[in-house]
C-alpha cells in the first residue's frame, strides 16, 4: 500500500471513530433513565425530575453523573437523602441515608420496559 492511501485509509478511520464516539457516547453516560432493581423496583431519572421507587414523582439535584433526593412520606426512609452515581451505562449505586449505608445496585432497565410515570413499587 503506498504511503497516501495508507494516509487517506488511516484518516477516515480515524474520523469514522470520532463519529460513532460523538453520536454514541452523548446520552449514554448520563444517569437520565429508567433504572431497575433485581428485587422489582423501578426508578426512572429525567434531568431534576424522578419518579421514585415509591412512584412518586419529585425534584432532586441533578447532574450528568449523579442524582440526589429526599425519600417523600409514605416511602420507606422518609426524610432520608438517597445518593446515586452513575458508574456505567448500565450501572448505578445509590445509598440511603447515611454515607455507610449498604449500596443499592441500579441497572438500566431491558428495552422495551415502559418510562415510570406514577409507577408504585409492589
Amino acid at each position: 500500500m503506498n504511503k497516501r492511501l495508507r494516509l487517506a485509509v488511516s484518516s477516515a478511520g480515524a474520523g469514522m471513530l470520532l463519529l460513532l464516539a460523538a453520536s454514541g457516547g452523548a446520552l449514554a453516560d448520563a444517569i437520565d433513565g429508567d433504572w431497575c432493581r433485581d428485587d422489582g423496583k423501578r426508578m426512572s431519572i429525567d434531568g431534576p425530575n424522578i419518579v421514585t421507587p415509591g412512584g412518586h414523582n419529585i425534584k432532586g439535584d441533578y447532574s450528568r453523573h449523579a442524582f440526589n433526593y429526599v425519600v417523600p412520606p409514605g416511602e420507606t426512609g422518609a426524610g432520608e437523602t438517597v445518593a446515586i452515581v452513575l458508574l456505567s451505562e448500565y450501572l448505578a449505586h445509590a445509598r440511603q441515608g447515611a454515607a455507610t449505608a449498604p449500596v443499592q445496585v441500579w441497572n438500566r432497565c431491558q428495552p422495551g420496559i415502559s418510562r415510570l410515570r406514577g409507577f408504585v413499587a409492589a
